[in-house]
């Protein structure tokens, strides 16, 4: 399954901007568990958001009421809100979501977990 990220881009202290993710395979797929990660220069690779399988949202504390994840399932894309943005949120931006898919000519079906690209956010104070 591939991952497209996009709507990253340079915003001011303050405003607000909302990232895509869109899926999509030419195999039938399902998509059970989706969440942005982020990544600073010099810095490890972060949880931001999560839906969980279980249909649960977690966020990470920086990012608790400023932020909003959000699923399609007709579309398979995921969206993450954001709000309030500070200078500390600048990073390269990853979408992840895994699954199930149905690769042609299988006859079950296998788990996935896919990277989009990365979409990079840059905050000026």
């Amino acid at each position: 399954v591939q991952l497209q990220a996009s709507g990253g881009g340079l915003v001011r202290a303050g405003g607000s901007l909302r990232l895509s993710c869109a899926a999509s395979s030419r195999s039938m797929f399902r998509i059970t568990a989706v969440a942005w990660y982020r990544q600073a220069p010099g810095t490890q690779r972060e949880l931001v958001a999560e839906i969980t399988r279980g249909g649960n949202i977690n966020y990470v504390d920086s990012v608790k009421g400023r932020f909003t994840i959000s699923r399609d399932n007709a579309k398979n894309t995921v969206d993450l809100q954001m709000n309030s943005l500070k200078p500390e949120d600048t990073a390269v931006y990853f979408c992840n979501a895994e699954g199930t898919i149905m690769l042609i000519a299988a006859t079950r079906t296998q788990d996935f977990n896919s990277w989009g690209q990365g979409t990079q956010l840059t905050v000026s104070s």
